[in-house]
């Protein structure tokens, strides 16, 4: 209860607070953790999950892509919806996520950065048409009326992020006041490194387990991350 107290006061007292959150952050909804016992790096998807994979084994990448990445029932928690609350209330300028999701927006969340892009977008390789998620079939490879193969619009290990993304990520984490990470261990590059360039009041972890940033850290938290951001402690602790 302590370190929830700590939490709330920290929040209550902040006024440009920037999230920045992890595979952790989607857990309660039912999508996996990457890199928990029972997630997707089970599969070491570094290979499955890569450019050339893609364009050398696309049926391959899509028997995993659709079985293991593609949630399109999961709804946001109450994370998710605390954050909303929060940006509602005029106190977070921003979340960066490095999940694909999309289930900040869901929750209604409007200045969402996505390191990773989102399943909700997806392009036909051929003549650039867009289709969103509900419009594909989830199994086999999709296909545009073109004729040409439509891929997700995420980033694939090889591919770079997006550099417009990248450079709002670091301004808004250069210049908030606190800084919450969530859900995330912190072991994936670059955007890991994104934490570095915080020059703010008070940084917070929250994550199941140790991160090596812990002892830079206001406040670390072991522990799930909806059971400490969620609308009715905000409500308990008159945020």
């Amino acid at each position: 209860m302590e370190k929830l107290e700590k939490l709330m006061n920290i929040i209550k007292e902040s006024n440009d607070i920037v999230f920045f959150g992890g595979a952790g952050v989607s857990v309660a909804s039912g999508i996996p953790d990457f890199r928990g016992a029972n997630g997707l790096y089970n599969y070491t998807p570094e290979e499955i999950i890569s450019h050339h994979f893609f364009m050398d084994h696309t049926k391959e990448f899509y028997d995993f892509y659709w079985d293991k990445m593609v949630y399109k029932n999961a709804l946001p928690n109450a994370c998710h919806k605390a954050l909303a609350y929060l940006e509602e209330k005029g106190k977070l300028r921003s979340i960066i996520t490095q999940n694909i999701d999309g289930l900040h927006q869901k929750a209604l969340s409007k200045n969402v950065l996505e390191l990773h892009g989102s399943v909700n977008r997806n392009y036909c390789m051929r003549c650039h048409k867009f289709y969103d998620l509900s419009s594909l079939e989830t199994k086999g490879i999709p296909h545009c009326t073109c004729g040409g193969i439509i891929k997700p619009d995420v980033v694939l290990y090889e591919e770079g992020l997006d550099e417009t993304i990248i450079t709002r990520a670091i301004s808004d984490i250069s210049n908030c006041d606190t800084l919450i990470v969530a859900g995330t261990s912190l072991v994936v590059y670059p955007a890991a490194s994104f934490i570095r360039y915080f020059r703010g009041k008070n940084l917070i972890i929250i994550n199941l387990g140790q991160t090596s940033y812990d002892i830079y850290t206001t406040l670390a938290i072991n522990g799930k991350v909806e059971e400490y951001l969620n609308i009715d402690n905000f409500k308990k602790y008159n945020i």
